[in-house]
């Protein structure tokens, strides 16, 4: 079987992490996780990038950093993972789902003034497949609504929107280093700060609401809890992972985007016979191939085409359930307005194998694909 994803060694992960354990530091915040740091400010410029253990403990830091109180609201798209909503439900915040848009299936920035009440703090924008939304529109309405802007970029490490790093244009933003991400260390993350205004704050949080940082740089004479926080810290071991990731990074992004590349040509034929639809991708938006997916004429095309593909050995899969429909969605949430985008693109999307070593197989990938499309 040619799996949907296979997570990707540079072949320095092993001895940096046997370096780790030499250098006598495996809990958090060691000389990798200082590495890591410095890495993500000079790639991002973010006044500060601190890493997490998940990108999920990176949204969650942001609610306590955004002071979120029970029913206060956070409008975001539907069409996301559930760790967007579940950071700001957390604090009994309420996630108020809105539609997304149908070529780059991100949230609907032309829907988000309907949706904001009294109660609205801030904006959640999610940026799907690594391709920014329209952020430039999205900035405008919070600053006239006096909206915070947290960017849940899991899937962008090395996305840009016109040339500014994903994560770093709102007030907060969270990466993934997921082991289906593009930059891994099976789990991990990190939280991005614009405005130093959160930076110490954001320290204190992360490291159980204690201001350690700043008695290890000699700031006070002894450090004590002094705001809520938790353990969001990700071990040394993770970290030296992620610097041999993060050293190839521009190597890694290149290798996916001829995959990505090889891909769309194929699907170009297939979208003129209007069999499928390709991802769009607007020309002021840099994206990191972090996926390919494609859009079926229907739901049960695409059960149809997931159990061909599978029956010759490749694995494709589809993504998510709409959290406006969830059970807990239901629950703690609510929608604004019609769903209709989400709901119907939700049913028809299916993603590609898509990771570095691909290479080899990438044929033997599109003649099955070739193969389950021309039996629909």
């Amino acid at each position: 079987m040619i799996p949907f994803n296979k997570p990707y060694m540079t072949g320095r992960e092993l001895s940096y992490i046997a370096q780790a354990h030499a250098n006598g530091h495996l809990s958090g915040d060691g000389p990798y996780t200082k590495r890591c740091s410095a890495w993500l400010r000079e790639n991002t410029h973010a006044s500060t990038a601190l890493l997490t253990h998940s990108c999920t403990a990176a949204l969650e830091m942001a609610a306590l950093l955004l002071d979120l109180q029970p029913g206060d609201e956070v409008i975001m798209p539907s069409y996301t993972f559930v760790s967007t909503a579940n950071a700001f439900a957390l604090r009994g915040a309420v996630p108020v789902f809105i539609d997304i848009r149908e070529d780059t299936l991100n949230i609907d920035e032309r829907l988000i003034e309907g949706a904001i009440t009294p109660r609205t703090k801030a904006i959640c924008v999610v940026h799907y497949a690594g391709v920014a939304c329209e952020m430039d529109a999205i900035l405008d309405i919070a600053q006239r609504h006096g909206l915070r802007i947290i960017e849940d970029a899991a899937q962008a490490v090395m996305s840009a929107y016109k040339d500014r790093p994903l994560g770093t244009i709102g007030d907060l933003g969270a990466l993934s280093f997921h082991e289906t991400k593009n930059i891994i260390s099976g789990e991990g993350g990190a939280l991005l700060c614009r405005d130093v205004a959160f930076s110490e704050r954001a320290e204190i949080i992360r490291e159980k609401g204690t201001n350690r940082s700043r008695f290890f740089r000699g700031q006070v004479d002894k450090y004590t809890w002094v705001d809520l926080g938790s353990s969001y810290l990700p071990g040394e071991i993770t970290a030296a992972f992620l610097a041999a990731q993060m050293e190839a990074a521009q190597e890694i992004t290149a290798r996916r985007l001829a995959l990505w590349d090889r891909y769309h040509a194929w699907a170009a034929a297939y979208e003129a016979r209007d069999m499928l639809r390709r991802p769009v991708v607007p020309t002021n938006c840099r994206h990191n191939a972090h996926m390919y997916y494609m859009l079926l004429p229907d739901q049960d095309a695409r059960a149809e085409f997931i159990s061909r593909m599978k029956a010759q050995g490749v694995q494709t899969v589809f993504h998510y359930i709409p959290l406006h429909s969830a059970p807990e969605g239901t629950r703690v949430g609510r929608h604004c307005g019609s769903m209709d985008v989400t709901a119907r693109q939700s049913e028809r999307l299916v993603r590609m194998p898509l990771w570095v070593g691909l290479e080899g197989e990438i044929d033997t990938v599109l003649e099955a694909a070739d193969k389950a499309l021309e039996m629909l």
